[in-house]
């Protein structure tokens, strides 16, 4: 008999960074001037909202940092969008971090980074992943979506871009 109960790991949408992120999950000015330093702050912002234990933090960093070993997830156009699967995590948690002054990313196109979206997945969830990558990069190549949060004075304001553009 064929089940005909949907397959969880091939079933789940692309998670939206406005499903994804609260207010508490946006830095609208990070300290942050290179990747390692942009990823542990955004990881730090996790653990200080309770999406990520302060016992796994170092093991999120880790699955975080060896993912970008492989290449930068600097994309281009002041993006990033570091990631990675961790079996710390049992659903999807993201944090978004803006710079006006740009983050060192070894990015792509060489260029500092403005805007970064970190996320880390449960780890058998590789379509999720996909999905979720593909969404966030996807929305942030909009240009007119860059430009308006590039002038958000506020998480609230950030927040409220994700959610009018159901990203």
């Amino acid at each position: 008999m064929v089940s005909t109960t949907p397959n969880p790991v091939h079933s789940h949408p692309a998670m939206t960074l406005a499903h994804l992120l609260s207010v508490e999950q946006i830095i609208p000015e990070m300290q942050a001037k290179e990747r390692w330093a942009a990823i542990a702050e955004l990881t730090d912002r996790l653990v200080a909202v309770d999406r990520i234990a302060l016992d796994d933090r170092q093991e999120v960093i880790e699955a975080l940092e060896a993912r970008e070993h492989t290449m930068s997830t600097g994309i281009g156009f002041g993006i990033a969008i570091p990631h990675a699967s961790s079996t710390r995590v049992n659903q999807v948690v993201a944090a978004f971090g803006r710079s006006k002054e740009g983050i060192e990313f070894g990015s792509l196109d060489h260029t500092p980074v403005r805007f970064v979206v970190l996320f880390v997945v449960p780890k058998d969830e590789f379509q999720m992943h996909l999905r979720t990558l593909a969404a966030i990069a996807k929305f942030l190549n909009d240009k007119g979506v860059r430009e308006r949060l590039t002038l958000a004075n506020k998480p609230e304001d950030i927040l409220e871009i994700f959610r009018a553009n159901g990203r």
